[in-house]
């Protein structure tokens, strides 16, 4: 369940407000510095036109919190929102500056004009967080406009750059990121990279500069189609032990290099750097660089017959046709979909109580705008009852009014009692700035949870605009994918939780499971331990499995619920267990005591075997039966018990089962290793459509015998 965060917006106005204020609309504090530290996060601070400065009663360095977000104007960039001032910071990793803001984790700035024109001024300084800087204008100051350092992950973008002494943008340490839509005008550099940071740089550009960007130190930034034209001494300067990622043979860069004066790229390092799908003048590249062929992917396009005549190149049309196929919605009596239509808030109740099929009630719905007659009163009471819909503080629930992306995400999150999630996953999104605080988990867990399409950019989520009819198609068939009840339809438009930023652990470099273990930590699905290291080796106990089955496949109950006698309540994994053991992945036993009485015991601290996590995924998922001769690709398959052979055949089928080193060995009796259980649940996912296949070594196929 996800619960609304209420969010205080606090007004500023530099020329009319009074700090003596309160903050309201109607009597708004003076200074920024005050709404600071005066309210507390999370909150928005609103401002308007003027000029914020020691003058207006600012004190320098602004420091904005976590979750508190200032906002100008972002369609103007912040055009006559002014902050202007400096104030010294001490920074735990470059001691004093001179800096006008700080940006503290998840705080956001948005939407205004920010100059510090001191010798050594930075405007924006971002130290280890992740930040969001979006639709600001950043001009004139006396080094950098943003310094980003530390292990920060800040999203900087649609801001325009201009005349700063330096360099736009500065990035060290072991930053990462994104840098997006940009414009970087009139500095000495445009963008300078250094340390080990390892930024996306995509879609800026990067004009009437010096130099356009340089990529210094062990830093290895990833450039995507950015515009570097008109440098007066070139594009991309190279030095020290610098990497760019200049994309490859299957994956073109598509940057442009346009009229700079002395190179396009210029290479000091003794590496050679690779190019693939930049357009560059070669006369212009110096140093070792290498130009890369790229491969020409030829997509054979299926024409095939739909029923309705509005759908047959639509993005969205195989989860359409799946859900009519099916019942579950229907198009216009002219023969069309009508796939880009909005929809009420009624017609999305009707049609979640029929897809979703809550229990039916007898009572109608209490809204002062519905009335008893109304078509879609009796769905509305189902979908409020469920927890799918709700109406709002004036006791209306507006059944006319267009439903939004965001509020259809967190219908589904809510109503099928969806949790875990991953913030993280968030970064993947260029308009994360748009996400309200309020919605952040439920957006993170259906990302998490392979519901959320985006077309035609998977990187935009658009949530405040209205929901179509085809985007609600596919959202609500990866619901009913996510509980088992249809198969994943492939689309490029799903948004796949495991490109995001992953984990790292002193003790996986190199193990045969880190890819597996990298992947599902990075989805919040495992964990490490609090000293840094995974312990890829160790046993997994049967608690600690059934609270992954359950934070992994989130199952539906099969079973009645069991009373286990040595798991009581207050035990940590209680609820994993029994969502596990309802859900048919796994079993207690019966034993007698010694009064003579029969009790059912889980044995919570007793480890798995390699077998037991086989027959539990089979079963679980409920895998189709497979031919027994496939159990002679494993040369020790006469130790496979008989009452587990079906199993073992069906998991080895769809590629489930993995083994280290040997992949013809399955050792069933061998204790499994939190490695191995890890890769084994991955490729359950995998089975079932949720997760992209890794290439490994160690998978059992049963082209091995």
């Amino acid at each position: 369940m996800v619960n609304s965060t209420l969010v205080t917006t606090i007004y500023v106005n530099p020329i009319i407000g009074d700090d003596n204020h309160r903050g309201s609309h109607l009597k708004p504090y003076k200074s920024i510095s005050q709404a600071l530290a005066k309210q507390a996060a999370p909150m928005i601070i609103q401002l308007v036109p003027g000029i914020y400065s020691i003058d207006s009663g600012e004190r320098f360095p602004l420091i904005i919190p976590q979750d508190v977000i200032i906002v100008g104007h972002e369609m103007t960039k912040g055009k006559d929102i002014i902050i202007t001032g400096s104030g010294n910071y001490k920074s735990p990793l470059f001691g004093k500056q001179s800096i006008t803001v700080l940006i503290q984790e998840n705080g956001q700035l948005i939407g205004v004009t920010v100059t510090n024109n001191g010798v050594k001024g930075s405007a924006i300084w971002i130290e280890s967080a992740n930040a969001i800087v979006c639709n600001n204008t950043l001009r004139e100051c006396g080094r950098e406009a943003i310094f980003i350092c530390g292990h920060a992950k800040p999203l900087i973008t649609d801001n325009v750059f201009v005349k700063n002494a330096n360099s736009g943008i500065v990035l060290t340490g072991h930053g990462k990121g994104e840098i997006l839509r940009n414009v970087l005008e009139d500095s000495a550099l445009g963008i300078a990279i250094s340390g080990f940071a390892a930024p996306l740089i995509m879609d800026n550009k990067l004009s009437t500069n010096q130099i356009s960007m340089v990529v210094s130190g062990n830093s290895c930034p990833v450039l995507r189609r950015n515009f570097m034209t008109a440098n007066s001494q070139g594009g991309l300067f190279v030095s020290a032990r610098g990497v760019p990622d200049l994309g490859n043979s299957q994956d073109p860069a598509s940057n442009i290099f346009h009229q700079n004066q002395d190179f396009d790229i210029q290479n000091l390092t003794t590496r050679r750097i690779f190019s693939a799908g930049n357009q560059l003048n070669p006369s212009l590249i110096k140093g070792l660089v290498e130009i890369v062929i790229v491969a020409i992917n030829k997509k054979n396009i299926a024409i095939t017959n739909t029923s309705f005549s509005d759908i047959g190149e639509h993005w969205a049309r195989d989860f359409i046709e799946a859900l009519v196929s099916r019942g579950l919605v229907n198009g216009f009596p002219d023969g069309t979909f009508r796939p880009d239509l909005p929809m009420s808030r009624a017609q999305y109740a009707a049609i979640i109580t029929k897809i979703f099929q809550p229990p039916k009630i007898n009572f109608t719905s209490n809204f002062t705008d519905i009335s008893p007659d109304f078509w879609a009163n009796q769905a509305i009471a189902q979908a409020t009852s469920m927890g799918f819909l709700y109406g709002f503080p004036d006791g209306s629930f507006r059944p006319r009014q267009n439903l939004t992306r965001i509020q259809a995400i967190i219908s589904i999150v809510n109503g099928l009692k969806l949790s875990g999630g991953n913030t993280k996953v968030l970064l993947a999104c260029s308009d994360r700035a748009q996400i309200p605080s309020y919605a952040t988990s439920a957006v993170a867990i259906a990302t998490q949870k392979m519901l959320i399409s985006n077309y035609p950019d998977t990187s935009k989520l658009e949530l405040l605009r209205d929901i179509k009819r085809g985007e609600l198609a596919a959202l609500v068939y990866q619901a009913l994918v996510l509980e088992g009840k249809e198969k994943p339809i492939p689309s490029p438009y799903i948004v796949r939780p495991e490109e995001i930023e992953i984990s790292s652990f002193s003790d996986l470099t190199g193990h045969w499971a880190e890819p597996f273990i990298r992947r599902l930590t990075s989805m919040n699905l495992t964990r490490g331990f609090i000293d840094g290291t995974y312990q890829p080796d160790k046993p997994m106990n049967r608690a600690q499995y059934a609270d992954l089955i359950a934070v992994t496949f989130n199952p539906k109950p099969k079973r009645k619920v069991v009373d286990f006698s040595d798991v009581p309540k207050p035990f940590w994994a209680y609820s994993a267990i029994q969502m596990a053991v309802q859900g048919g992945f796994i079993s207690g036993s019966y034993c007698t005591n010694p009064q003579g009485y029969n009790h059912c015991i889980f044995r919570p601290h007793a480890p798995l075997q390699r077998l037991q996590v086989l027959v539990s995924l089979a079963d679980g998922l409920l895998l189709p039966i497979a031919h027994p001769d496939v159990m002679f690709c494993y040369t020790d398959y006469s130790k496979i018990p008989k009452y587990a052979q079906a199993a073992v055949a069906a998991a080895t089928v769809k590629k489930i089962a993995v083994s280290f080193p040997n992949p013809k060995l399955l050792q069933p009796n061998k204790v499994a290793t939190r490695a191995e259980v890890v890769a084994m649940v991955y490729q359950a996912l995998v089975a079932i459509g949720r997760l992209q296949p890794i290439n490994s070594n160690y998978i059992i196929s049963t082209l091995n015998y």
